[in-house]
């Protein structure tokens, strides 16, 4: 894993092309042609993928990082179960020390399944299973609940082993930064690359953003309209904690769009940005002056398991929404039932 200074020199540039980037992108060539024989390759069936006997959605990003996928995976489980569809989610499970395929339930270890595979457990109530290869981790889901019809693969967009039937592309309010591949750009694949469905997660979609990532884009917005206490106990308006001296620790993707969240809330906080999946076994949280620590849904699932954190009393969680157009629902719940199932 980069350093924190590194990671954050990389990411400013990635946003422009920039005297660092320019030197990186000889590589950043070379990465493009070695990802492009590798797809080509499965393409042309000279590396064998597998297809499971239900529809599967990929949920997925080319841009590195956090873009939203896991609240963007919650809403279509619950749309698709609108639609009277029975849906299942895979996922690799990213921190999860597991090998195999693994069932993950509310109660499931973060540190043995990974932290988003259980927080959509735990939302959804579908079932849920993660696996190194997806395609074993569908045929466990799927022998295990046979009622399953339909499959969401969480963040699996460059996992061509497994056949899919829709792919949708999340991008963010940074779109494509510089346009370049990694380690030139924050691109895993060129903005070119075929999907069903583009969703950008900002408040708003300009033109340009909506040209450089592709496609006519659906808005996706997170909303967080209550926190409620982690150790349990009745929820309230974020602008009920007006007044109060508020800290925000996320350990997310991007930290930034949740304290964005908040201030927009009209809440006034100090910031305690996070790594990604962080553990917090170095309790961060022992020097923070603050009558309430607002965390995100992600980071709790690991606190509530760590005896030194489910009980403390600043501790608030503050779960999200995602409000997406009803129409993307529709079209790929059209897409799926299109297709002829095993």
């Amino acid at each position: 894993m980069a350093s924190p200074s590194l990671e954050s020199t990389l990411t400013r540039a990635w946003l422009r092309r920039g005297p660092l980037a320019l030197a990186l992108l000889p590589v950043a060539l070379l990465f493009r042609l070695l990802a492009g024989f590798r797809m080509l390759l499965y393409r042309l069936g000279l590396k064998k993928g597998g297809r499971l006997p239900v529809p599967v959605i990929v949920v997925g990003n080319i841009f590195i990082g956090g873009t939203g996928k896991t609240p963007l995976t919650i809403w279509l489980a619950e749309a698709l179960r609108a639609a009277g569809m029975r849906p299942g989610v895979i996922s690799r499970g990213h921190g999860g020390a597991q090998s195999g395929t693994r069932d993950v339930t509310p109660r499931s270890d973060p540190r043995e399944v990974g932290d988003e595979p259980l927080l959509i457990a735990a939302r959804t109530g579908c079932p849920v299973v993660v696996g190194r290869k997806r395609v074993d981790a569908g045929r466990a889901l799927l022998a295990a609940h046979p009622e399953v019809d339909v499959l969401i693969t969480d963040d699996g967009l460059q996992h061509y082993a497994l056949a899919r039937d829709v792919e949708i592309v999340l991008f963010d309010g940074r779109g494509v930064g510089n346009g370049w591949l990694l380690p030139a750009g924050p691109l895993r694949e060129p903005p070119s690359r075929r999907r069903d469905f583009t969703v950008v997660n900002a408040p708003e979609i300009t033109p340009a953003l909506a040209q450089s990532v592709g496609g006519r884009p659906f808005r996706m917005q997170l909303a967080g309209d209550f926190a409620e206490p982690l150790a349990g106990g009745a929820r309230v308006p974020l602008a009920g904690l007006q007044g109060k001296r508020i800290a925000a620790a996320a350990g997310i993707g991007n930290p930034g769009r949740f304290f964005a969240m908040l201030r927009g809330a009209g809440l006034a906080i100090d910031e305690l940005p996070l790594p990604d999946h962080h553990d917090f076994l170095d309790r961060p949280f022992d020097r923070v002056d603050a009558d309430v620590i607002l965390i995100t849904e992600k980071d709790a699932v690991k606190c509530r398991q760590l005896d030194n954190l489910k009980d403390d009393p600043r501790l608030w969680v503050v779960p999200v929404t995602a409000r997406i157009d009803s129409a993307l629902a529709e079209q790929i719940v059209e897409k799926c039932r299109g297709r002829s199932t095993a």
